[in-house]
């Protein structure tokens, strides 16, 4: 039987060998704070592959007319781009934060199943390795886009199909995992006298999150084997010659991808409101309507997945429910803005690195949160339906939205990570570069969409060519700001100045308040945490 500890610098202990080294630690891992370590390290690396990617294609569209890579590329780069930044960046990323952060925050000493959660983290590695791989195929790598809409992933793709459908299952049977270890540990480990309305909210949108994921990655499953079944074994489903439907697969596509989207947002919100209540130096406003919007905004999810298909020609009583369900979830997410807001009036507010990233989060989701709304109004969709408007949405709740709240989580707990305080200013640069250039990014992208400049496509109308070269000078600039994070991240745990028991000056005796109920009905300080 071997004993679980909760100490950092702990060794996976073997009964004869005494504590393993070096790459063993790493490879045979059980602490969970090992493995949320390199789930956060792999999804860095995962974020500048994928990053670089974004490069191949900003570089592509600086200018009109087709300069620096073939079209066929050009579309393998926006697939496998797309693939890497959702399963390889963002979900390891939260997946990192929930290993590291769940037991302590409901006073488990590890989570429920550690060697399922080693091996959750260890296949992860070999899934992008076979999707990398494929791209080195011949006739090149999966060039669908990362939606794989057949008959483009039946019909017309190249075998490198067979390898991107593979590596989708391992990376489902991963997220499944690590799901299943998230909820056994919130039901089983918390602490004595921790009840469900007394969690972290970090620890609640991760306990729905993680219901979510066992509910959709099954049907991602089922997609990708009926597309390798129609590619390779000569079945029908997306084949009208064959008495199937093409449209059939976006309606089981997007009942995993809608879902998923608000997979990679709702740890977000539990991160926002575990940061906003410590430097607003205030206990979290609403913390009860906080978990039931998280709760409602996760069951909406599966209410609205054909809202990516109106175009399709679905029954106009179809794209009217479709459209009410996509506004509703505006009410709930509304909720959660207003909390934050509330939460930080009349606080006694200070702006660190955290708190800097938790405001823009704020702000800047709340546009993406605006231009869903537009998406969500049928007629209007039918202008807005893949162009670049579409993007610069979807890119606004995903890199000002997850990205954003993952810098925050990152600065917010690398002291308690590390031992050591990381570099305020380098912080602050990293903060104000990425700011910027994320809005000449994405921003523009809002324009050349209503002026109808369709996405995926490698080249475009000379009227689109000024605003297209300000986004990639932006893109390449955003890029090149994530490198002074990396820079700040090493710096940190080689050393620098220690953390102490209380990182945050001035929020002493307020560990409490961060996004769960005070424990006394009033707001002094309670007693014993003098």
């Amino acid at each position: 039987m071997s004993t679980v500890t909760t100490d950092p610098h702990a060794h996976a202990e073997h009964e004869h060998h005494g504590p393993a080294k070096g790459l063993k630690r790493w490879l045979y891992t059980t602490n969970h704070k090992d493995i949320g370590t390199l789930y956060l390290l792999f999804s860095l690396l995962m974020f500048f592959i994928g990053g670089a990617m974004a490069m191949v294609i900003r570089a592509e569209l600086f200018q009109p007319g087709l300069q620096i890579v073939d079209p066929n590329f050009f579309n393998q780069m926006t697939t496998v781009h797309g693939l890497i930044m959702v399963f390889g960046a963002v979900m390891p990323a939260f997946t990192g934060l929930a290993n590291w952060l769940i037991p302590m925050m409901i006073g488990a000493p590890d989570m429920a199943l550690p060697r399922m959660n080693n091996w959750s983290f260890w296949i992860l590695p070999f899934a992008f390795s076979i999707l990398l791989a494929s791209l080195f195929m011949e006739g090149g790598g999966p060039s669908f886009g990362w939606t794989f809409y057949a008959p483009l992933s039946t019909t017309y793709s190249n075998d490198s199909t067979a390898l991107f459908v593979f590596s989708v299952h391992i990376m489902g049977i991963s997220s499944i995992m690590g799901a299943i270890n998230v909820i056994v540990t919130i039901m089983n480990l918390r602490a004595p006298g921790m009840t469900y309305m007394k969690m972290p909210l970090f620890v609640w949108t991760w306990f729905i999150t993680a219901y979510l994921l066992i509910a959709v990655m099954p049907v991602l499953a089922g997609v990708v084997t009926m597309v390798l079944t129609d590619k390779y074994f000569g079945t029908s489903f997306f084949d009208a010659a064959g008495g199937g439907d093409p449209v059939l697969f976006q309606h089981i596509f997007w009942f995993f991808g809608h879902p998923e989207v608000y997979i990679m947002i709702l740890p977000a919100f539990g991160i926002i409101s575990s940061i906003v209540p410590t430097f607003s130096r205030k206990p979290l406003f609403g913390y009860a309507s906080m978990v039931y919007a998280t709760s409602s905004i996760a069951l909406l999810s599966f209410l609205v997945w054909a809202h990516h298909m109106f175009t399709t020609g679905m029954p106009v009583a179809a794209e009217l429910f479709f459209m009410y369900c996509t506004m509703l979830i505006a009410v709930p997410t509304g909720v959660k803005v207003f909390n934050w807001v509330a939460t930080m009036w009349r606080g006694a507010m200070t702006f660190e690195v955290p708190m800097m990233f938790s405001l823009a989060f704020i702000v800047l989701f709340t546009i993406g949160g605006f231009s869903g709304l537009m998406l969500a109004i049928t007629p209007a969709d039918f202008q807005y339906h893949d162009t670049y408007f579409v993007v610069a949405h979807f890119h606004y709740v995903l890199v000002t939205g997850a990205v954003f709240s993952i810098m925050a989580a990152a600065y917010y707990w690398l002291p308690k990570w590390t031992g050591h305080m990381y570099d305020e200013t380098l912080g602050q640069w990293h903060f104000w570069c990425s700011l910027i250039s994320v809005n000449v990014l994405f921003f523009p992208m809002h324009f050349v969409g209503l002026a109808g400049m369709p996405r995926r496509i490698p080249d475009y109308a000379l009227q689109f060519a000024d605003f297209n070269a300000l986004i990639s000078i932006g893109g390449f600039a955003f890029g090149l700001s994530q490198l002074l994070f990396v820079w700040l991240v090493v710096k940190c745990i080689k050393g620098g100045e220690k953390a102490t028991d209380q990182v945050w000056e001035g929020a002493e005796g307020l560990e409490w308040t961060i996004a769960s109920p005070a424990p006394y009905h009033s707001f002094t300080t309670p007693p014993e945490i003098k």
